[in-house]
């Protein structure tokens, strides 16, 4: 215990993440920090989006079986009201086509069925873009995360070397402590980074689905609205 605590005191290098932490250089301090605030923020949009896609992806799928199902009356469609599905905001969005569709000539049927089409395109688009908003968060961390890590292992080893000549000794005493803080930088960047591309790359193929599924709500109402105003 003795020998313990004058080695403590002598200022040798304590390996524990906090000990680690404390004894690290200012630059790589600033480094942990760095990929700590990267990480946890990266946890924070992954949950937020894990949320909001997968409620956005219920909610339009509950409206498309409500549509087909004859049940639209379950949810509050009338003017300029919001609906809080995708879904129903797209039937909003053509819903004038739709009362209109009846009246329309032949010769407008065309123009109307474009112009619905157009409406439902930009619909989907802004539904996409809305819920896949923060994903750029997770595509940076995922490629800068692991580079940072390298620049906080670049730096400790070159302590590492620093100290050595500065101590003309080279045993393990004097290097492992750098040596250390470098290779537990490499292990934050691959903690920051690892979360981050693998759920961007969910949460992109999530986001594909909901596309698709929209887009093919909006083929069928398009369809129907076509044959509405042709009048077959």
């Amino acid at each position: 215990m003795e020998e313990q605590s004058l080695g403590t005191l002598s200022g040798e290098p304590s390996f524990t993440l906090l000990g680690l932490l404390m004894d690290a250089d200012l630059v790589v301090k600033l480094v942990l920090i760095v990929l700590l605030i990267a990480s946890l923020w990266s946890w924070a949009v992954i949950v937020e989006k894990y949320l909001t896609i997968g409620g956005a992806r219920k909610k339009a799928r509950a409206f498309e079986d409500a549509f087909w199902g004859g049940r639209t009356d379950e949810f509050d469609l009338r003017p300029g009201q919001t609906p809080d599905n995708a879904g129903a905001r797209l039937f909003t969005t053509i819903s004038r086509e739709w009362r209109d569709a009846k009246s329309v000539s032949s010769a407008d049927h065309d123009a109307l069925v474009s112009r619905a089409e157009r409406s439902m395109r930009s619909s989907i688009d802004r539904e996409v873009a809305d819920v896949g908003s923060g994903l750029g968060v997770l595509a940076t961390v995922g490629s800068v995360s692991a580079f940072i890590g390298l620049f906080g292992t670049v730096w400790g080893i070159m302590n590492a070397f620093l100290n050595i000549e500065a101590k003309q000794d080279p045993s393990l005493a004097v290097v492992a402590g750098p040596i250390a803080e470098a290779l537990f930088a490499t292990g934050m960047g691959l903690v920051a980074a690892i979360p981050a591309v693998v759920f961007y790359n969910k949460f992109s193929g999530d986001l594909n689905h909901y596309a698709d599924a929209l887009d093919s709500f909006s083929q069928d109402i398009l369809v129907r609205l076509s044959r509405r105003a042709s009048g077959s």
